[in-house]
């Protein structure tokens, strides 16, 4: 999905007033009381940016393996998954990219493709599938359990603010740029901290400079487990420590 496209496909002779309601939330302060990642976390996220994917393989037999869909972070192709995609594979399990591309948000379009895509591929698969998805992917990852648990084995996501205000991160002003709407008021019918009804999991960092820790882990309530790995939000893509605490969450059985 590209999002200039986006702009262009607003209802005719709106497209100034899209323009300039990207423009008025630039402009946005960031909300007081509202902890986000300091500003050293955050530069520190650009060596991560600079070295790209992390390309040394993990090499873990799965205990059972599963149908598994991945899915990328806002701004993100799903190439900067690839080394996990990689390593599933190489354990056993079934591995699936979301095929949409860039992650430019969420849309009433894109998300009903996503739901029919893990509907085929559970069915195609005779089982249910596991969603790992790595920042906006994880918000993605938890409706769609939420709303279809019946297709969804396993949610695990990464680095995602799913917990708390949703400006509690370093991104949201871009996310609003890029997407037009408000990050607390997305076009879609959704409760993205409400608990799905299958086995949920959070990875999340202390050194993330773009989401706020408490954010990602969530609350009790929120998620079965908590699991911290000390990495960059960036990392969570492609780390060989993240890839081999996904592989281990999906061996649990629950």
């Amino acid at each position: 999905m590209d999002p200039l496209n986006d702009i262009q496909d607003e209802a005719p002779g709106s497209l100034r007033d899209a323009i300039a309601r990207r423009a008025a939330f630039a402009r946005e302060p960031h909300p007081e009381g509202v902890r986000k990642p300091p500003l050293q976390l955050m530069l520190a996220e650009l060596r991560s940016l600079y070295r790209g994917a992390h390309r040394g393989q993990v090499v873990r037999a799965a205990a059972r393996p599963m149908p598994v869909m991945l899915l990328p972070g806002f701004a993100a192709h799903p190439k900067r998954m690839q080394p996990m995609a990689d390593a599933l594979a190489a354990s056993g399990h079934h591995v699936y990219g979301w095929g949409l591309g860039f992650n430019f948000g969420p849309s009433e379009r894109n998300f009903s493709f996503l739901m029919r895509r893990v509907a085929v591929i559970a069915r195609e698969s005779w089982s249910p599938v596991a969603l790992v998805g790595w920042s906006l992917g994880g918000l993605f990852a938890r409706e769609i359990a939420r709303r279809e648990p019946a297709l969804v084995a396993k949610v695990i996501t990464m680095g995602t603010p799913f917990s708390g205000d949703p400006r509690a991160n370093n991104a949201w002003k871009a996310y609003q740029m890029v997407t037009g709407h408000s990050v607390d008021r997305p076009p879609i019918d959704c409760d993205f901290s409400e608990k799905p009804a299958v086995p949920t999991v959070a990875l999340w960092s202390p050194r993330d400079g773009i989401i706020q820790p408490r954010a990602a882990a969530g609350w009790p309530h929120e998620r079965d487990r908590a699991v911290a790995i000390r990495c960059s939000h960036l990392d969570f893509s492609s780390s060989p420590k993240v890839v081999t605490e996904v592989l281990r969450q999906l061996d649990i059985k629950e």
